[in-house]
């Protein structure tokens, strides 16, 4: 009888201590738009939950398709319904594509990171990009930090971790390197991401062996919809596919392990910056005779000695800055994407005024002949400098513009995210014409690249991988050429008479710009293998720049065909290849927070 008794106690005890497992459930890729399936199917999904025994939601990033503001109210609606403790990260289609420039991120949820704790767990969860540019993953340097104290502060003893990130924990990131160094330095048992819409279980290897699961999308194919539940017991994590109205089966699992304190990870650096933020970069760099300006992830506009590397001043602005500062006359412009153009004094910071607009501006601006031409959400802009006030406005934009224009005589040549590269009248403003490659995708279309532009002849590249010469008159397409695989990266020679692009492969190609037909010059294998950053190509003293995804700047020699020097600054992607007007001199930043220069 005794035993029995025993054994009834056993048989209790376990099903209270399986019953007292920590249930997570987690939505990644919902890529919902209003009137979809996925909407619909996020608000049965909804009703499911808030009908388990869940602890609480994770939404692990990509809940839209371009980040849009009427995109993210649309799917907050839905998941404002949640009763369960909710907590959203963005994923890549919030932070590459967002006409707020991510802030509606977090007006919206009042943050882009978390952590919480249940019992003996901390869930903690960061942000990733990229950052309103095509490129890898990257955690901002301030996310970096805030994680290491945070986890610091939570981690006393018997705690546990799991960790939460739209990205999988592997090369896809570029400073996954430092993001493991501190995930290691605590008891992570597990890190989820989503981003590749699947299942799929998966080790740190090398970098501290931390347990890793990739978790499924809303619509995993074919009308699969669902989302993925997390059991956390005291010896085991148990991840189970939830397909609406079905029961939920289990996927994979481990056991509860912790990182290993050793790594195999080693960073290298060949060159020292002029300047380190503490912040993440996301802006080119403009100059002054004594100062270089830029922006920071913080909001912080800063100016810094451009001999020695010192900050002079920092304002803030109310959110990350993506467009460089432009010297206009006697001031700095700010171009904010809190949604204002910020008219600024060199000498000290002072703000001397602020111009409020209706939409985020991202895009960096040019002052040529007193004027600044500015292109932001759903418009473009000329401005008086002297007197700061808006001469003219077009706004028959539909969505934001990027980067910088080309103002040649009376022409205004630059590209929106709308499919759609427009001419201006610098005068008036007036539209000449408007061109489009024939595909209605907006990511498709000419919104991040600086237009060469020659007497006759207009010269792109874009994510369709063609580069394309467009009569400057008519606007009409002359030719079109996908020999290799273009993208955003372009530029020219310093006498003109030479195209720089950057390939997809590495390469840099050189196209005969004095004739009206398509003329490969050359091609240089750069070494840089598959490569996607945004960054202009530049000409200086008979010497090629170009700039990567990964912290490499590759010098080369456009009358030999062939490498100088590849500069090792770090691990992220360069923002641009910046020319000091007053000394000649060669700069880059990258968005890991590092201001360099490369010649002497």
């Amino acid at each position: 009888m005794k035993l029995k008794s025993l054994l009834i106690s056993i048989t209790l005890l376990f099903i209270v201590l399986s019953t007292n497992a920590t249930r997570i459930i987690v939505f990644a890729d919902l890529h919902v738009l209003p009137g979809n399936d996925c909407e619909k199917n996020l608000r049965i999904a909804v009703d499911e939950v808030n009908n388990s025994n869940a602890d609480l939601v994770i939404i692990n990033g990509d809940l839209t398709n371009e980040g849009s503001d009427l995109e993210l109210t649309n799917v907050k609606s839905i998941l404002d319904k949640i009763k369960k403790p909710l907590y959203v990260l963005p994923g890549n289609h919030e932070t590459t594509w967002s006409q707020s420039a991510t802030k509606t991120i977090f007006d919206l949820w009042g943050n882009d990171r978390f952590v919480t704790e249940i019992d003996s767990l901390v869930i903690i969860g960061i942000a990733c990009g990229p950052y309103m540019k095509m490129g890898d993953g990257h955690i901002k340097q301030e996310d970096l930090h805030w994680l290491d104290k945070t986890l610091a502060k939570h981690c006393t003893e018997g705690k546990q971790v799991i960790s939460f990130n739209h990205y999988p924990l592997k090369k896809d990131l570029d400073n996954y390197d430092d993001y493991i160094r501190i995930l290691r330095k605590y008891p992570v048992i597990a890190h989820v991401n989503g981003h590749y819409h699947k299942y799929e279980k998966y080790a740190s290897e090398n970098f501290g062996n931390i347990n890793c699961m990739m978790v499924r999308s809303l619509d995993l194919k074919k009308g699969n919809y669902g989302y993925t539940v997390m059991d956390i017991s005291t010896d085991s994590i148990i991840f189970h596919n939830k397909q609406l109205g079905k029961e939920p089966v289990k996927i994979d699992g481990f056991a509860i392990s912790y990182p290993s304190a050793e790594s195999n990870i080693a960073t290298q650096r060949n060159d020292q910056p002029l300047y380190t933020d503490s912040a993440s970069i996301f802006t080119r760099l403009g100059f002054d005779k004594k100062n270089i300006y830029f922006g920071n992830s913080l909001g912080y506009a800063k100016a810094i000695d451009k001999k020695s590397g010192k900050e002079l001043w920092s304002i803030p602005t109310g959110a990350s800055l993506f467009a460089r500062p432009v010297i206009a006359g006697k001031y700095v412009v700010i171009p904010s994407a809190a949604k204002e153009l910020l008219w600024v004094n060199p000498k000290n910071g002072e703000i001397v005024q602020r111009d409020a607009s209706e939409g985020a501006y991202v895009a960096d601006g040019v002052c040529i002949n007193n004027a600044l031409y500015i292109g932001g959400y759903n418009k473009f802009e000329k401005w008086d400098v002297k007197k700061r006030k808006l001469i003219w406005r077009y706004d028959a934009l539909n969505n934001y513009c990027q980067a910088a224009p080309v103002i040649d005589g009376e022409d205004v040549i630059f590209g929106a995210w709308d499919t759609y590269l427009y001419c201006l009248d610098a005068k008036t403003g007036q539209l000449k014409w408007k061109w489009n490659n024939g595909s209605t995708r907006n990511q498709l279309g000419p919104g991040n690249v600086v237009p060469i532009v020659t007497p006759e002849r207009i010269y792109i590249v874009a994510p369709d991988r063609y580069m394309t010469a467009i009569d400057r008159k008519t606007g009409k397409t002359i030719w079109r050429n996908k020999d290799h695989k273009y993208r955003e990266s372009l530029g020219h020679s310093e006498d003109g008479t030479r195209i720089y692009a950057k390939t997809m492969d590495g390469e840099l190609v050189a196209v005969d710009a004095t004739v009206a037909d398509f003329n490969k010059l050359w091609v240089v294998d750069m070494k840089l293998g598959y490569e996607h950053a945004p960054c202009i190509v530049t000409e200086k003293n008979g010497i090629v720049y170009a700039g990567s995804r990964r912290g490499l700047v590759v010098a080369v020699n456009p009358e030999t065909q062939s490498v100088i020097e590849t500069f090792t600054l770090g691990k992220s992607e360069t923002n641009g290849i910046d020319l000091d007007p007053t000394t000649g001199n060669v700069y880059t930043s990258l968005i890991e927070g590092t201001i360099f220069k490369l010649n002497n």
